[in-house]
């Protein structure tokens, strides 16, 4: 049996196990006296290195499901695995922990601290990490070496979303959540950090989760999960994934 004390470092029998299965999760939020049901009874697997979309309507889970499977909030009921590891059975520390170790986040509003420059905000997740790349080198690999001195204020949006997609790559992580990361951004912006984000799955193998409303990205996807009301409607299976650069806005 798995404890709090053994998350895995990704070596060992782990390396054969699905990187997450859920087994009918659900969720149930509580506003007043009305019971709103963002989950309802979700299974999946999510293997080694995938890059996975999720498309729906506002309110259809996805968000609720990137939260519980990235340990950011808990399920109503059910069980969730990383690998050999039941999250669901985890304390809050032992699921920080976690989040440390192997996950990524990015999100469409940059969450970059004003005070700080792009290197800096960057650093705050190298500081932690146990193995992580160099704060000037995930920068340049957003393009921004250049830009590491600056702060959030002189730059651009695509710039902020490109600093924090170079934050969130600097620990090498295992999996990286990204709600809506191209959101906010020109098309031409968001092929830069869609091809930003494929780099980091083909060097370092890491899982991509990538939620969206832009339907054109889910052909940069091995597999794309429809959501409907809490559940997973469908699931297409691309025969292959097109690059970030042929994909239409």
């Amino acid at each position: 049996m798995t404890t709090e004390a053994d998350i895995s470092d990704g070596q060992g029998r782990g390396e054969t196990l699905p990187v997450f299965r859920a087994v009918d999760l659900r969720k149930i939020y509580e506003v007043g006296e009305t019971q709103v049901h963002a989950l309802r009874g979700v299974d999946l697997e999510i293997g080694r290195g995938e890059v996975l979309v999720l498309l729906g309507p506002s309110g259809s889970g996805k968000s609720t499901l990137l939260n519980i499977v990235g340990a950011l909030d808990r399920p109503t009921s059910g069980q969730l695995w990383h690998e050999d590891t039941e999250l669901t059975g985890l304390s809050d520390r032992a699921l920080t922990r976690f989040r440390r170790a192997h996950v990524g986040f990015i999100f469409q509003f940059y969450n970059l601290i004003p005070s700080l420059t792009a290197e800096e905000n960057v650093r705050l997740v190298t500081d932690i990490a146990d193995d992580p790349l160099p704060a000037e080198e995930a920068l340049e690999m957003v393009g921004l070496g250049h830009r590491r001195g600056h702060f959030p204020a002189q730059l651009s949006g695509g710039e902020q979303q490109r600093v924090a997609v170079a934050r969130a790559i600097a620990k090498r992580p295992r999996v990286l959540f990204c709600d809506e990361p191209t959101g906010a951004l020109d098309s031409s912006t968001g092929i830069k950090v869609l091809e930003t984000l494929a780099k980091a799955n083909e060097e370092f193998g890491a899982t991509l989760i990538i939620i969206t409303h832009n339907a054109g990205i889910a052909a940069m996807a091995d597999r794309v999960f429809n959501f409907l009301d809490g559940r997973i409607a469908s699931i297409d299976v691309n025969s292959e994934r097109r690059p970030p650069s042929e994909i239409s806005w």
